[in-house]
């Protein structure tokens, strides 16, 4: 082992700094794992101790054994609907807000007329707009996918759009100096300098569109996790109402991994074809 670390090059500080790394992961992975482990144990025995209502609160038996019946039943139509209106309204706000910003990137004036809108559609609470929607484009999946691009779509603007504007101007004034278009600026330095920045947009947008995707759901929808939801509240069934917030933040959590994921193959390709 020590022979072929070697030959790769890696000195002993460098090899006991990685190992140090890899520990460092592992143990708070650990952690991690047993402070949820933790969580759910507190949980569980306080409610069978009658220290919190399990009428209300539920508890982590009761919820897998819901979870159980869920299985058998239609828990993949509601899981598929919620993903397919996500990642469609993510997919859209993620396209539609960069273009927008490469767009106001491009003009400046169309940008500075923009600017207020832009500041006022951001603060706007986006539920708002529900009913609104609903009468728009009517009741049913489609009100829902635009429910998520309307939260996302602003946010994805403001960060692209402040990403191009920040720019770092030495490396603009370098590849002006060569002749550059204003094309060819962007497309060389404007937005590989800002690949972090979309990805981070991205980040951040998969997760509210989930909430635009459940905020739909809670206002017109004949399944989806959202519907489970309010579902679950209407008829007191507080078993099903916190058995679907788990598979949803669980949902949440696969979703920002695969953006994770994605960034990462998309920085080892660029990686690759630079070397």
């Amino acid at each position: 082992m020590y022979i072929s670390n070697q030959k790769a090059g890696l000195s002993k500080e460098r090899i006991s700094y990685l190992k140090r790394t890899k520990l460092r992961k592992i143990s708070i992975f650990v952690v991690q794992i047993l402070l949820l482990a933790g969580f759910f144990a507190v949980w569980e025995i306080c409610a069978d101790l009658k220290m919190i209502d399990s009428f209300i609160t539920s508890q982590p038996s009761r919820i897998l054994k819901t979870f159980a019946n869920l299985s058998s039943n239609d828990l993949l139509l509601h899981l598929g609907v919620t993903c397919y209106e996500t990642i469609v309204g993510f997919l859209l706000g993620a396209c539609m807000g960069t273009l927008t910003a490469v767009i106001l990137w491009w003009s400046p004036y169309i940008s500075k007329v923009c600017e207020p809108f832009l500041v006022v559609l951001n603060s706007l609470p986006k539920i708002a707009l529900g009913p609104i929607i609903i009468i728009w484009v009517g009741a049913g999946t489609n009100a829902i996918i635009v429910m998520a691009l309307a939260i996302s779509l602003i946010v994805t603007v403001l960060e692209m759009l402040n990403g191009f504007m920040h720019t770092e101007q030495e490396k603009i004034k370098m590849v002006q100096t060569f002749g550059a278009t204003r094309r060819q600026i962007f497309t060389k330095v404007i937005f590989p300098s800002n690949l972090s920045t979309l990805f981070n947009s991205l980040k951040i947008n998969i997760g509210l569109s989930l909430v635009g995707v459940i905020a739909g759901e809670f206002l017109v929808s004949k399944a989806g996790l959202g519907y489970l939801i309010v579902y679950g509240g209407q008829v007191f069934k507080l078993d099903l109402v916190m058995t679907s917030v788990i598979i949803l933040s669980v949902v949440a959590a696969l979703l920002y991994e695969g953006v994770v994921l994605l960034e990462r193959l998309v920085n080892k390709c660029i990686n690759h074809t630079g070397a």
